[in-house]
């Protein structure tokens, strides 16, 4: 166990033991990076009653947004089968891609309202087809602020980018 409220944090191979169908589980997913573009990182945490765990990966030359859609795709995919999810996202460009702008994107063939194809055209149509097997609330939170868990997902993406800085050898 740790100090946050009664949380343990476990490994997420065996927090996904914990989850069965018609469970509920919720995520908060982050995207950083070091200059725009430049290196990134990607987090997902996961929360199922007092389980906590996350994925994290990082991209050596990304985009801020690339970041937040490959942290929202990432965690989908992880999400079992009949597992209902609430995902927490600060980046009101996922939250309003996902849940407004993608059918407008899909029915104009990927362009946007104004005739030019959509930016990250490859990671919207990834997380179009990520979600269609899954049941997924999609919530918008304020970064950076009051919220503990996300927080807790910026410190993982940051966190990827400086670990894999140090298997390279970068920060020596």
């Amino acid at each position: 166990m740790n100090d946050n409220f009664g949380i343990e944090d476990i490994e997420f191979n065996e927090f996904l033991k914990y989850l069965r169908p018609g469970e509920k589980i919720e995520i908060y997913t982050d995207g950083s990076c070091i200059g725009n573009p430049g290196p990134g990182g990607w987090a997902g945490v996961f929360i199922y009653r007092d389980k906590r765990s996350n994925i994290s990966g990082f991209e050596k030359d990304t985009t801020n947004n690339r970041m937040e859609l490959t942290a929202a795709i990432e965690s989908v995919n992880h999400i079992p089968d009949g597992v209902f999810a609430t995902i927490y996202t600060d980046s009101t460009y996922v939250k309003n891609g996902i849940t407004s702008w993608i059918k407008g994107w899909q029915s104009n063939d990927w362009k946007s309202t104004s005739g030019k194809p959509v930016k990250n055209k490859d990671l919207w149509m990834a997380l179009a087809e990520a979600i269609k097997s899954k049941n997924i609330e999609w919530v918008w939170v304020k970064g950076h602020a009051d919220c503990l868990n996300n927080n807790n997902a910026d410190f993982v993406a940051r966190s990827a980018i400086v670990t894999s800085y140090m298997e390279d050898g970068k920060c020596s």
